[in-house]
C-alpha cells in the first residue's frame, strides 16, 4: 500500500531485533498476511527516540510516534500516541498524498481538512485571506 506512494516505511523501538522477530512471528503475522512488510529497527538506549522527543528515560521506553519526513529530510508531520491508542493507516496515507501534492505544486496548492485525492484544493495567497470559509466545505472536513 505504501510502495505505490513512493515512500519508505521503517519502524523503530527500543526492543531488540529478537523481540521484534518474536512480535512479528507471534502477533503481527497473525494479523497481517506475511507479517510486517517493512524493516523493524532497534533503538537500544533510545538515542533516536531522544532526538525525536519520544523516549521516556524514566521508563526506558519510547512513546508511539509516526513521523512523515520529506525527501529533503524535513519533518512535515508527526503524531505521537500513548500505547493504548492505535494508529489509522488510511489517515497516514491521506496525509502522505496531501504532502506530496503540496510539494509537487511547490506550495501553489494547499489541502483543507479531510482532503482526499481528486477533491478541490485551496490556492494559498492574499486572495484567500478571509475567504477560506467560501472555499472550504464543512463536509470535506468530517467525512
Amino acid at each position: 500500500m505504501f510502495q505505490g506512494l513512493g515512500v519508505e516505511v521503517l519502524s523503530m523501538s527500543v526492543d531488540s531485533m529478537f523481540v521484534h522477530k518474536m512480535w512479528n512471528d507471534e502477533e503481527l503475522s497473525k494479523m497481517v498476511k506475511g507479517g510486517v512488510p517493512f524493516p523493524m529497527l532497534s533503538d537500544a538506549g533510545g538515542r533516536v527516540g531522544k532526538v525525536y522527543g519520544i523516549y521516556d528515560e524514566d521508563l526506558g521506553v519510547e512513546t508511539r510516534g509516526r513521523f512523515l519526513i520529506d525527501p529533503d529530510g524535513v519533518i512535515q508531520g508527526y503524531e505521537v500516541l500513548t500505547p493504548p491508542v492505535g494508529r489509522h493507516v488510511a489517515e497516514t496515507i491521506r496525509q502522505i498524498q496531501a504532502f506530496q501534492l503540496v510539494r509537487e505544486s511547490k506550495g501553489a496548492q494547499a489541502t483543507p481538512s479531510g482532503w482526499h485525492p481528486g477533491r478541490p484544493t485551496l490556492k494559498p495567497g492574499p486572495d484567500l485571506v478571509g475567504k477560506v470559509w467560501k472555499e472550504w466545505k464543512t463536509e470535506m472536513a468530517f467525512d
